[in-house]
């Protein structure tokens, strides 16, 4: 499959974090063909390693989270359902929101209520309703919705992916899973190819709600080189132009404590040299990323991140360039294939 229909079929599913197993599923079946070994473990990331057969290999970890943003229903209230965010949820969203409640008995299709603006005050239209005054309406009676709908059902945005004009399309959870394509190109990409070290794949879970799953994962697989491959801001006309980069113009490349000089170094090297389109993204913090986590497992990953612009980051809109994820895909494939890492 190309980059986009395994963002779309990756996407279509729902996991929001800590409830990622659809897709965790979906990601194994993808992966079983093009690794030797593959698991998960106790927080629901898929590990996967593909030996190149050397004594001694050292390893490279390629990292995509699985898990988008979405809520969990905390009571029911005269058959609407209230409800708490998992990951960072962006309450201006919200109200007249399509959604899908991940009942037990299977999805139900609601949407978040929202007063119409004939009787709201002057003051309520200025203001973003927060989420604790919210409620889900799936058009069932008290009774019906505290038998359909235990308390702690998890649930995310509705809706399929679609296209713009050009390469550009959307749909909820981009972040992070056009970034699961991306590695899962890569390792098509290098399908029947030698290998200048193992490579490692881990598809985390529990990103959203701080990074969770991320530093266990590489705890176990103990990497000597980590690409965090995630989503970054792509730029749009009230954005600012400091902090977000120009949809279709190519992967990010970051640089800042959460990366490794060397290695930066070197795939910058490799862009330029393979005239793949990147940007640089000063990350003079914490990346956002797995990439912190990671960075500090174990005795100390040497990590990079490289990142495909998103406009509409957690949103049920998310927008990306096709061309941006191929960009990223081309990046990594060549720092593999050129034997760049090194001590």
């Amino acid at each position: 499959m190309t980059i986009k229909e395994t963002t779309r079929e990756l996407c279509a599913l729902s996991g929001p974090s800590g409830f990622e197993e659809a897709v965790a599923r979906r990601a194994k079946e993808l992966l079983e063909p093009l690794v030797d070994e593959i698991t998960a473990d106790s927080m629901g990331n898929v590990l996967a390693l593909r030996r190149c057969g050397k004594p001694g290999a050292r390893q490279l970890l390629l990292d995509a989270h699985l898990d988008e943003v979405g809520f969990i229903v905390t009571e029911v209230t005269e058959g609407f359902l209230k409800f708490s965010a998992l990951g960072g949820l962006d309450e201006r969203t919200l109200p007249g929101r399509e959604v899908r409640v991940l009942a037990p008995e299977g999805p139900l299709f609601g949407v978040v209520a929202c007063l119409p603006p004939h009787v709201l005050t002057a003051e309520q239209k200025e203001q973003a309703v927060e989420i604790k005054n919210l409620f889900i309406d799936l058009g069932l009676s008290q009774a019906e919705a505290e038998k359909r709908v235990p308390i702690g059902t998890p649930g995310v945005f509705e809706g399929p992916m679609f296209d713009l004009q050009g390469d550009n399309f959307v749909s909820k959870a981009l972040d992070d899973r056009i970034c699961a394509a991306v590695v899962l190109q890569v390792l098509e990409n290098l399908k029947g190819e030698e290998l200048p070290c193992d490579l490692a794949v881990m598809f985390s879970a529990q990103e959203e709600v701080g990074l969770r799953g991320a530093a266990p994962g590489a705890f176990r697989l103990a990497p000597d080189w980590c690409i965090a491959v995630d989503v970054t801001h792509a730029r749009t006309p009230d954005a600012p132009k400091g902090e977000t980069f120009e949809a279709g113009k190519g992967c990010t490349v970051g640089v800042g404590p959460n990366a490794n000089r060397a290695m930066t170094k070197a795939i910058m090297d490799v862009a330029k040299e393979q005239e793949i389109p990147y940007s640089v993204e000063v990350m003079p913090r914490s990346s956002g990323t797995n990439g912190w986590a990671i960075q500090i497992t174990r005795q100390g990953v040497a990590t990079a991140i490289v990142s495909v612009p998103v406009k509409y980051m957690h949103s049920p809109v998310e927008a990306a360039s096709l061309a941006d994820a191929e960009a990223a895909a081309d990046l990594i494939t060549a720092l593999i294939r050129g034997g760049w890492l090194h001590d």
